[in-house]
C-alpha cells in the first residue's frame, strides 16, 4: 500500500471521528447522518479534498454542509492534535454525489424492469 493511500485512509477515519465527536458537540445544529466517503490528500501534503455524504432532507442538508464548510479550520486544528505529522493539510469539504447518483440509477433500472414486465 502506498503512503498516500495509507494517509488517505487514516485521514478519512480521523475526520469521521472529529465530525461525530468534537464538531457535533460544538455545532448542535448539525443534522442528518454525515459520512466521510473519501479523503484525497495532495502528494505534497498541503491540501486535502474530503468528500462527504450527508443523509438529510433538502434545506437541512444544505445547512449542515454550510456548517461543515464554516468549520473546516476547526477540523484541521483537531486533526493537528490527533495526527503526529509536521504539517496538516488545508481541508476542503466537497459533497459526494455518488450515493444520490446510485439511488437515481437504481430507480431508473427498477422502472425499466417494471416496464418490461
Amino acid at each position: 500500500m502506498k503512503r498516500t493511500d495509507r494517509l488517505n485512509s487514516e485521514y478519512r477515519k480521523e475526520i469521521s471521528a472529529i465530525l461525530s465527536g468534537p464538531l457535533k458537540n460544538k455545532e448542535p445544529d448539525l443534522k442528518g447522518i454525515i459520512s466521510v466517503t473519501e479523503a484525497d490528500i495532495a502528494p505534497d501534503l498541503k491540501t486535502a479534498k474530503v468528500y462527504l455524504s450527508i443523509y438529510a432532507q433538502g434545506e437541512e442538508r444544505e445547512r449542515t454542509f454550510a456548517l461543515l464548510k464554516e468549520n473546516e479550520g476547526f477540523v484541521r486544528r483537531e486533526l493537528a492534535r490527533v495526527m503526529r505529522m509536521r504539517t496538516v493539510p488545508v481541508i476542503t469539504f466537497l459533497l459526494d454525489g455518488s450515493m444520490e447518483y446510485g439511488s437515481k440509477m437504481d430507480e431508473l433500472f427498477a422502472k425499466i424492469h417494471k416496464d418490461e414486465s
